[in-house]
């Protein structure tokens, strides 16, 4: 299905929708209102799920929702992965490892745009990646939450399946961002 160049659609409502809720989850958690801001990033997760369904049944799939979603996801790893190092849930070598991809990535799309085409398609991997890494923050974060009166095996379950999802996804998400290169690459070779 070919992008249009509308603003106004259902999709990029709930995109926008998703970008206000990144604010208001990271003053839950700043606030360790953990309960709150693990409801915020359930319904993060389901938007960004939601808007894309509605793009294709709608016939509303536009030029800024294929750049605001992925900005979307972007903002909403970002701040829970440093919210939840600031926290000490995850480590900081996790944070860079994100934004070091997000940083490189950031600056082919700017050169790919620059050069006169259009932002790279979202790719599966990219799709798939962002999918776990928005699994996995939860169920870490829920680790952290079982108190001293939930059985022992619980935070143990919670945290190997999240840090399972996340090492998973940051894998993927590197895997994503070599695509991506090649992808910028042939583009880029193409074009001279």
């Amino acid at each position: 299905m070919d992008a249009t160049d509308r603003v106004l659609t259902v999709p990029n409502a709930i995109s926008a929708a998703r970008l206000v809720l990144v604010p208001v989850f990271a003053v839950l958690l700043a606030r360790r209102q953990d309960v709150a801001a693990l409801v915020v990033l359930a319904v993060s997760g389901v938007s960004d799920w939601l808007d894309g369904v509605v793009a294709r049944r709608l016939g509303q799939v536009s030029r800024l929702g294929q750049v605001l979603d992925p900005a979307a996801d972007r903002l909403f790893i970002v701040v829970t992965i440093v919210a939840l190092a600031w926290r000490g849930v995850v480590p900081w070598w996790l944070v860079a490892a994100l934004v070091a991809r997000d940083l490189a990535l950031g600056v082919v799309q700017l050169v790919v745009v620059r050069a006169g085409w259009q932002p790279l398609p979202v790719h599966l991997a990219g799709k798939t990646a962002t999918l776990m890494l928005l699994y996995a923050f939860p169920l870490l974060l829920l680790a952290e939450l079982a108190g001293p009166g939930a059985p022992a095996a619980v935070p143990t379950l919670l945290a190997a399946l999240g840090w399972a999802t996340a090492l998973w996804g940051v894998g993927l998400y590197w895997t994503s961002g070599v695509f991506y290169l090649v992808q910028a690459r042939r583009l880029l070779r193409g074009a001279s």
